[in-house]
């Protein structure tokens, strides 16, 4: 316990229909804590939305450790999302963000506490062998990051997920940040800071199945190209210049073939043209839309995500149906004091 009265540390770790795995994931992620600062650490696990038994799972594991606290979201609002929650709720002085299903060892927490003992403010794992992936998994991962690199004003390491310790400020920070359509391991570096890597080879999940299909990182990708950068915006301009200016040779061409008597038919060359334009169109109007929808998704300023319940050893809290009408900094405060107060409950200050 720090002089504040927080944990030196909190786990934080969304949880989407895990049960089979999460109490082995618990014995592990506290067995690293324990070793690293004694009893001053929180475990945040968030459920987002499971269909299984997962709640019951966390509720069995705070009622039988009061350094576990528990979070339940009122549906699936995505990774992200959970991730954002169990930031929000934490309250330790460091903060490790692993996902629960055992990919990322709590064990290199050790590694990554010392790199933060000499100056680190963020510690990212860095995936070394990806061997439980696919082969379609890798290409496309390898894809996306070096397209983002190039496009992105903030570059990411390569081959890093969302599994990484952070200081309080820079969790601070990453609370501070507004935007709905969040992506967190580009958001970090974006805070910017003393960032170091740790590498590790990624295991296979200790039990069932990955949770994020094709669409789904499909839809990542997108949120994070569209947050991140206005590179496709400029596409479509250049290609619209492009375009006018081929329309407009065109033009010269028709004008100097009519002014020699050809005007020609030339119906399939025509179609060919208009079918070639006005797909390119519907492409410039379908990326415009993508940033116009999240635009949409700002402006209205929905919750990022709504909690139903925290439940730790000590107590529990169902929160009201009127915390889903209060604005970001309100949400945030009433989080905080709640794992303010659930702190002091679980470590007994």
């Amino acid at each position: 316990m720090n002089a504040s009265g927080n944990p030196a540390l909190s786990i934080v770790a969304p949880c989407y229909n895990e049960s089979s795995g999460l109490r082995e994931f618990y014995r592990r992620a506290r067995d690293a804590a324990a070793c690293e600062v004694g009893r001053s650490y929180e475990i945040v696990l968030v459920d987002d939305g499971s269909r299984d038994a997962t709640w019951e799972v966390i509720e069995e594991l705070a009622l039988a450790d009061r350094s576990v606290l528990g979070v339940r979201l009122t549906r699936n609002f995505g990774h992200q999302a959970a991730i954002t929650a169990g930031l929000a709720v934490s309250t330790g002085t460091r903060v490790l963000l692993i996902d629960s299903d055992l990919q990322d060892p709590p064990e290199l927490l050790r590694f990554m506490m010392q790199a933060m003992d000499e100056g680190a403010e963020v510690v990212y794992g860095q995936r070394i062998s990806r061997a439980t992936d696919t082969v379609f998994k890798k290409i496309t991962a390898a894809i996306f990051y070096r397209l983002f690199d190039a496009i992105s004003d903030v570059p990411i390491p390569r081959e890093t997920g969302d599994f990484r310790l952070m200081t309080r400020a820079v969790v601070d920070a990453l609370a501070a940040m507004p935007e709905r359509q969040r992506f967190i391991r580009a958001m970090v570096p974006w805070v910017g800071g003393r960032q170091v890597s740790i590498p590790y080879k990624r295991q296979a999940r200790y039990a069932g199945r990955s949770h994020y299909p094709l669409i789904r990182m499909v839809r990542l990708a997108l949120d994070a190209v569209t947050s991140f950068s206005s590179f496709p915006l400029r596409i479509v301009l250049f290609a619209g210049l492009m375009s006018a200016g081929i329309g407009l040779l065109l033009l010269i061409r028709t004008l100097w073939q009519w002014s020699n008597g050809d005007a020609g038919t030339g119906w399939s060359s025509l179609m060919t043209a208009v079918v070639f334009f006005g797909g390119l169109q519907m492409i410039f109007l379908g990326v415009v839309g993508e940033y116009i929808g999240r635009i949409f998704h700002e402006v209205k300023g929905r919750p990022i995500f709504l909690v139903d319940t925290v439940i730790t050893g000590a107590a529990r809290y169902d929160l009201p149906v009127q915390f889903a009408a209060l604005d970001g900094d309100a949400r945030r405060a009433v989080l905080r004091d709640l794992a303010t107060k659930v702190a002091r409950t679980v470590h007994g200050s």
